[in-house]
């Protein structure tokens, strides 16, 4: 355990406030967006196309950046004022360079009208596009800017924690998988990041390595790559970072959950069986997202289709079953906090299951370019990582226990929880009528009532993001105030 400096831990403190600070005002603005996009598809009133899939653009990857950059940013506030030194200088780039980047997707998104979605498909930034030439430049510049960030904070993180703590092996726990007990004790908190980080390490150089591709095309037209190729790259690193989001605030809950239970979450050798399952498997699960790409070898269609399913059960069941052996019968106190990360535990269980589902060939061949796909990802996005991320934000915003327990659910955080809960059914009944994604609106649709259907779901689940917004506002009155006052 870290010794305790105070200086050091208030540099932590105000670092952290400030990254929260800067999430609580991008991710209702990123949130308006999709609203936007809802209500446009519900025929409320008319967007053109183009400033559909800018919004749409800038929607999903400032979602998934922003979701990213905050649960890193709580993982190295919780590592370097428990366990290890951090440089904090190093945090302070990192979250530089995150805004940026962040700016730099702004300015293409939202004036050079950049719109070929977070996946930048290969070829489409360069055939036939309608947006300006310069804002596909800018795009992929920004977006290596932000990969830069987030490959010298995770290398960081994961080096100090080598340093401390030995090996590769040691960070994974396999130390615990002998005969005898391990000298030193491994943090839970330090095995989950190390499975996480590391698989993030390898997707932001296979990104970085594609964004350059698609930058030399783009000082040079006459270049051209092979799609298939591209696209498994940008769907390795798109995939693994979404999932490494959710892995790292679990890493927290890990460690934050038994300060009101009153129990340890220890590591042992299921723990360190279903971490090294997941740190496998998460490498390949992607190849599910590739299922139509006929070209694509068979071997990698089953491939995915084993690692979509094995990269799901490990860490999902032993921590679904250490949660239920936490609160079982535990003295708590269900303030916001731990209500938060119970809740955000289920959430990220119910995506995962719908995920798992349309990772099935058989299934997927139907759902897949249905409102499934997004009615999974946003389930454990928005009641699992933004859940985790709220209770994090009230206990770093009160400083002991007492006001972490005072701090009961209030109408503002069960309003947040009944539209989102509305918002994401909607998108599931699309999915089970086939309302297809990616599309602006639905009034080309012939087919059956999809189009009355699809826009009336639309309609609808833009009521629920109004409500989802109310409730972020009530739960903000008390939450700036406090962080504030906590990084003094």
């Amino acid at each position: 355990m870290l010794q305790e400096n105070p200086a050091e831990q208030k540099r932590h403190k105000k670092l952290i406030v400030i990254w929260s600070v800067t999430f609580l005002i991008l991710f209702p603005v990123l949130i308006a967006l999709g609203l936007l996009m809802r209500l446009n598809q519900g025929e409320v009133f008319k967007i053109d196309p183009g400033t559909f899939y800018a919004l749409m653009t800038l929607h999903g990857l400032g979602m998934a950046g922003v979701l990213f950059s905050f649960s890193w940013a709580a993982l190295f506030y919780l590592i370097g004022t428990r366990y290890i030194k951090l440089n904090i200088g190093l945090g302070y780039l990192v979250y530089l360079l995150v805004l940026i980047g962040t700016v730099g997707l702004v300015i293409a998104s939202l004036i050079g009208k950049f719109a070929a979605g977070w996946y930048l498909l290969y070829p489409l930034p360069f055939k036939g596009v309608s947006w300006t030439g310069w804002s596909t430049g800018l795009t992929i510049v920004s977006l290596i800017i932000l990969g830069v960030a987030w490959l010298l904070g995770s290398l960081h993180v994961v080096y100090a924690l080598a340093k401390e703590y030995g090996s590769f092996s040691n960070l994974m726990g396999w130390q615990y998988l002998g005969k005898t007990e391990p000298e030193k004790e491994l943090p839970s908190i330090v095995l989950i990041t190390t499975a996480s980080l590391v698989p993030a390490i390898l997707s932001f150089i296979v990104g970085a390595v594609f964004l350059i591709m698609n930058l030399m095309q783009h000082f040079e037209a006459s270049l051209t790559f092979d799609p298939l190729l591209l696209k498994n790259m940008v769907f390795f690193f798109g995939h693994t970072l979404v999932n490494v989001t959710m892995y790292c605030c679990v890493a927290w809950v890990y460690v934050l959950l038994p300060e009101f239970t009153k129990r340890d979450w220890k590591v042992n050798k299921v723990v360190v069986y279903s971490w090294n399952g997941t740190f496998i498997f998460i490498m390949f699960a992607y190849f599910h997202h590739l299922y139509m790409d006929f070209v694509q070898p068979v071997s990698l269609h089953y491939a995915g289709q084993i690692a979509s399913y094995m990269s799901s059960i490990p860490a999902t069941v032993v921590t679904m079953f250490g949660l239920i052996v936490q609160v079982y019968h535990a003295k708590i106190k269900w303030s916001i906090i731990p209500m938060a990360f119970l809740l955000g535990m289920a959430g990220w269980a119910i995506g995962g299951f719908a995920a798992v589902v349309d990772s099935t060939m058989s299934i997927n061949k139907i759902l897949h370019n249905t409102l499934w796909v997004p009615a999974h990802f946003h389930t454990y996005m928005l009641l699992g990582v933004v859940l985790f991320i709220l209770g994090f934000l009230f206990y770093l915003a009160h400083n002991n226990k007492e006001e972490r327990d005072a701090v009961k659910p209030g109408l503002g955080f069960w309003t947040f929880v009944f539209g989102a809960s509305g918002f994401l059914l909607m998108f599931y009944l699309g999915g089970m009528k086939s309302v297809p994604r990616r599309y602006a609106d639905y009034t080309g649709i012939d087919i059956g009532n999809v189009h009355e259907t699809g826009a009336l779901l639309a309609k609808t689940a833009g009521g629920f993001v109004i409500i989802v917004l109310i409730g972020l506002l009530i739960m903000y009155g008390s939450l700036f105030s406090k962080l504030l006052k906590a990084s003094k």
